[in-house]
């Protein structure tokens, strides 16, 4: 039993990168999703950014933009903008950390896609933020220093 103690703090101690990894991504797009919303009108700045991005998007995702995205910006950024918020609380508490990360990961492919830049292309930090976020929901992230480690005991989906 002791052994089993002592392993697993170890174990714990030696993720503690992980742990600020997931920290300061959580505290970046909570950032970001709370300004967007107090900032006021997200709506008109999204559908400009997006109308003036329109020919530089990936081809496949143009008619999403034009489709449903551009129709309905007050609906797409009210969801982008409490998606963010929301995404970068559960990571900075570790609740609920990988459901988190795919969210993100969705939402930051969904931005890349929509700006349509290379993959290797240095202005690119949606690639560099979508690693980041896979790997979060790769790994127990939420089981060093965040909520998941005590509930994942009584709730076993987020172990």
């Amino acid at each position: 039993m002791v052994d089993r103690i002592d392993y697993k703090s170890r174990k714990r101690f030696q993720l503690w990168p992980v742990a600020l990894l997931r920290i300061y991504t959580g505290i970046f797009f909570a950032w970001h999703g709370f300004g967007k919303i107090s900032g006021g009108n997200f709506a008109d700045s999204m559908n400009s950014f997006l109308t003036a991005r329109l020919e530089s998007s990936f081809s496949f995702y143009r008619p999403f933009i034009e489709v449903i995205v551009l129709p309905n910006s007050g609906i797409v950024a009210t969801m982008v903008a409490w998606g963010e918020l929301l995404i970068g609380l559960a990571l900075v508490v570790g609740l609920a950390t990988r459901y988190a990360a795919v969210a993100g990961a969705f939402m930051v492919a969904n931005f890349w896609f929509a700006k349509g830049e290379p993959f290797l292309a240095g202005s690119n930090h949606d690639v560099i933020w979508l690693v980041i976020l896979i790997v979060l929901a790769a790994i127990p992230a939420g089981r060093v220093a965040g909520l998941d480690d005590g509930l994942s005991d009584r709730m076993p989906f987020l172990r």
